[in-house]
């Protein structure tokens, strides 16, 4: 992605948040001459991955296979330092964008629909070799629990839920002809280093055209 993408998708996330009077903490607002002068009493952003996250998954192709994501807390399983035993994100996902398949081995998450249009999820139970299962799924939806077939199609208006447990495949984007989604996600610890099983090999980070200053610096560029 070039930088000037990044800085334009962030800057539209903001306002959108304001839009939804959802208020950032303070740190989300940083520039990167600021993060230069913050000393180790920072050293939880850095270390836990919090902060701004604006990814293509490696394809090349944001608009069509993409996500911008806050990280506002998170533990870390693999530091004593830091006992949270869950995570919280704020998302935004743009109509024609497709967060790709994939499960977590260990993370429970709920997934919920903030604000904005629908949100459509397909899901699958994964099988012992990691592929999709043709059974049907079990969804957890706002303290429903029903079966549908693999891969069907289920809408979360704004204010809905999923509930999506280990080994469970999902794939979400908006619903075509409402625009855009605010996402929220409650969970256990987010761990994308060792965590994430992409159905289809892909990557995690942008690599990144540096056409223009950084507005904000992603999670994994803190110095």
């Amino acid at each position: 992605m070039k930088r000037s993408e990044i800085n334009a998708v962030i800057r539209e996330f903001e306002g959108l948040l304001k839009k939804h009077c959802f208020m950032l903490p303070p740190y989300l607002s940083f520039t990167p001459e600021q993060w230069k002068e913050k000393g180790p009493e920072y050293d939880e952003i850095r270390d836990n991955a919090l902060g701004w996250d604006i990814t293509d998954y490696g394809l090349g192709d944001y608009w069509k296979t993409g996500l911008a994501l806050i990280t506002l807390r998170n533990g870390n399983t693999n530091d004593p330092r830091y006992t949270k035993t869950y995570a919280e994100k704020i998302m935004f996902l743009k109509e024609g964008q497709l967060s790709p398949n994939h499960f977590h081995w260990n993370k429970m998450e709920d997934i919920i629909n903030r604000g904005g249009g629908r949100l459509c999820f397909r899901l699958w139970n994964s099988t012992e070799d990691e592929g999709l299962a043709d059974t049907d799924v079990e969804v957890h939806r706002d303290g429903r629990t029903y079966k549908v077939p693999a891969g069907s199609e289920i809408e979360l208006m704004p204010g809905e839920s999923l509930t999506l447990y280990p080994g469970c495949y999902h794939e979400f984007y908006v619903k075509d002809g409402e625009g855009y989604c605010l996402i929220g996600e409650v969970s256990m610890c987010n761990d994308d280093n060792t965590d994430n099983r992409f159905y289809e090999p892909i990557g995690r980070f942008p690599a990144i055209e540096e056409d223009e200053a950084p507005y904000r610096l992603l999670c994994n560029e803190y110095v």
